[in-house]
């Protein structure tokens, strides 16, 4: 099953709307097991869920939640291809753990202070499985003190800045650069960060917190630093605000959060919570986790109570649609300074100085990013 191009384009102008149901009832027949939701395709297009699968990285969530359902409710075609795209993960996340591996005895050779972000690692903490979802990048974060250094160490092992990464509006509003090595296709790229947020969404008050709060985890036979399981969320709750920003589908990162917050009780609710309003990022915390409950269901914890107040104009159903098919023409978008507004709290200072950020960001990527330099 070959996937066209200009996917977001066929997907909004065929309609797919049974193909979007379909796939959030095989993410909650994932996540809750059977009984959670209809996975009989009936007369669905499977090239439309393969591109909704794809386009929100969640096409191993619903592989699995097909080989939990009967034959009858398994359509072959499909049923392949997701399959094929499992095995297409899984070489690509190997590669990506090896260069990890790399990267990390570089790094703590030359002493620079780092943690990884998401990827496999990840993917292993919350699923017991390294092959969730396709990860091309090592994402890692360090001090900002630390950033130069961090990249002329990771020269040291062939990688070099990406051209595209290289502009002011990159390194000083980002607070990030893409390294590659030319070393063929199977090669990751490194995303080395010092920021966690782009401007328009707030940012974390502490971002070296992180790197203090970071655990030591063991991955594949070594031992590697990863965020704790707060930030872990948090940083998936800053995804997806970054991906409503950018009206891009999301629910690959609305999986994660679903996945970490199913471990907490009502008290690691309560110091989620906390942490999160200490970074400044509680309203940011709330959307995720409403994103959560809307895409696979849930309601009666702390957490998802105090989250129905996160964009209120915002009904049920659009958010879903926001989350999982940005494409559809019948969404009611909020403009973005609405949820800039929200996510800071309804706070006037904070505000001010997220949009006068977002709007210094604006300013500089007209001037540098260039056509020729993207």
């Amino acid at each position: 099953m070959a996937l066209p191009d200009g996917s977001y384009e066929r997907l909004r102008a065929a309609g797919c709307a049974g193909e979007v149901a379909y796939v959030q009832a095989c993410l909650r027949l994932f996540f809750a097991g059977p009984g959670a939701g209809d996975v009989s395709m009936r007369h669905l297009d499977g090239e439309k869920i393969a591109e909704i699968a794809r386009l929100n990285k969640v096409a191993v969530f619903v592989l699995k939640a097909l080989s939990r359902a009967t034959a009858l409710q398994r359509p072959t075609k499909l049923f392949q291809w997701l399959d094929t795209y499992r095995r297409k993960t899984v070489s690509m996340n190997a590669s990506c753990i090896m260069d990890s591996m790399a990267i990390q005895d570089v790094l703590r050779a030359s002493e620079i202070d780092f943690v990884f972000l998401k990827g496999p690692f990840q993917q292993q903490l919350l699923y017991d499985d390294h092959f969730m979802k396709p990860s091309g990048d090592v994402d890692i974060l360090v001090s900002p003190l630390g950033f130069f250094r961090a990249r002329d160490a990771l020269r040291k092992i062939g990688y070099e800045v990406s051209g595209k990464s290289s502009s002011v509006w990159w390194v000083r509003f980002l607070g990030e650069q893409h390294m590659t090595r030319d070393d063929g296709p199977r090669s990751s790229t490194v995303d080395l960060h010092y920021r966690l947020q782009q401007p328009g969404s707030p940012s974390p008050r502490d971002a070296d917190g992180f790197l203090r709060r970071k655990r030591q985890v063991e991955i594949a036979g070594a031992t590697v630093p990863f965020t704790s399981v707060a930030d872990t969320l948090l940083l998936s709750c800053i995804s997806v605000a970054k991906a409503l920003f950018n009206r891009e589908p999301c629910a690959g990162y609305v999986c994660d959060i679903g996945a970490s917050a199913g471990r907490l009780d009502e008290a690691d609710q309560q110091r989620l919570l906390d942490a999160a309003t200490a970074q400044g990022l509680d309203d940011t915390l709330l959307l995720g986790l409403r994103a959560a409950d809307v895409l696979l269901g849930g309601a009666g914890t702390l957490l998802s109570q105090r989250a129905t107040r996160i964009l209120p104009r915002i009904g049920n159903e659009d958010l879903l649609g926001m989350v999982i098919a940005p494409w559809l023409p019948s969404l009611r978008w909020p403009q973005r300074r609405t949820v800039l507004w929200e996510l800071c709290g309804r706070a006037p200072v904070r505000y001010l100085a997220e949009a006068g950020w977002a709007a210094s960001a604006d300013i500089s990527r007209r001037i540098f990013e260039r056509p020729a330099s993207r």
